[in-house]
């Protein structure tokens, strides 16, 4: 008997196929598949190729259970058409990206998640359902201290610095070499023009791709990076005071389980009483929530 668990983000999709053991079967990957960031009909088709991948050495009458974790929750059908599409009859459940981030952390029934990725978003959680949440609004309206959030004031950093004729530093040097078709040419307001028309040429979310360079920097010692970071902290740290709850604190997300500042400067401000565990990936948390759906 085997179970299926599927993360829908921002970035990538991803499916896993494992027993209720969680030995892993299973796996595919693809695109982004959260509404928010890709039109619907390529999340669908991203979802579609990662569910091809998973399933292409498994026998779909095996799997037991399916559960999805997506930011797109509220609307359920594109995912349960794609997995009946690939013959899965089984019960499907599909459930807030921050539940199955949260049972990716702990075994406890009941706690709180911060995601920090693409995205981000806090969450108290009990079992499988989401009593309140924070942020989580998307680039446009929120998302405060996530990739997309560090990258975008990376991004503002660089142009203003260009425009200003200001020194170049180690991060804006490496943010206009990201942006730009070529090496920096100098300090100009040509530059400044060309970092805005480079970002405005890309979708918004593909300014997250930026934040690795802030924590490169900033591990190098530079001190714009060094803000940019401090202040991502802060947000998240603003966002989880909102929601938090007794019990775990689980952390999830590329930025915080790669960005040692940003989770250095969070665990500082909540303090040593929180008991905090990290993610393991949200497909891993989808697929345990699946076991657990068997075993009631």
């Amino acid at each position: 008997m085997l179970v299926l668990g599927i993360d829908i983000g921002g970035t990538s999709t991803r499916a896993l196929v494992t027993t209720v053991a969680g030995d892993r079967v299973g796996f595919g990957r693809a695109g982004a598949g959260n509404p928010v960031t890709v039109p619907v009909d390529e999340g669908a088709s991203n979802l579609r190729s990662a569910l091809a991948a998973a399933l292409s050495d498994v026998d779909v009458a095996s799997i037991a259970a399916v559960v999805a974790g997506a930011a797109g929750a509220a609307h359920p059908e594109p995912v349960e058409r794609a997995l009946r599409a690939e013959g899965i009859r089984c019960p499907v459940r599909v459930v807030g990206d921050a539940v199955t981030a949260f049972a990716a952390g702990t075994d406890e029934p009941a706690g709180t998640v911060l995601i920090a990725g693409t995205g981000a978003v806090a969450a108290a959680v009990d079992g499988d359902r989401l009593v309140r949440t924070a942020d989580g609004l998307g680039w446009l309206l929120g998302d405060l201290g996530s990739a997309f959030w560090i990258g975008r004031a990376a991004a503002v950093a660089t142009a203003n610095r260009r425009y200003a004729g200001a020194a170049t530093s180690p991060l804006t040097d490496a943010v206009a070499a990201a942006l730009e078709p070529g090496p920096p040419t100098g300090v100009s307001t040509v530059d400044g023009d060309a970092v805005v028309t480079a970002v405005y040429r890309r979708e918004p979310r593909e300014l997250a791709a930026l934040a690795p360079l802030v924590t490169a920097a900033a591990e190098a010692g530079d001190p714009g990076a060094e803000t940019i970071l401090d202040e991502a902290a802060a947000h998240l740290f603003a966002t989880v005071s909102r929601v938090r709850t007794p019990g775990p604190l689980v952390l999830a997300g590329g930025v915080l389980r790669h960005c040692a500042p940003v989770r250095q400067g969070l665990v500082s401000r909540l303090g040593p009483e929180v008991r905090i565990s990290t993610a393991r990936t949200g497909e891993e948390g989808a697929a345990r929530l699946a076991a657990r759906l068997l075993a009631r």
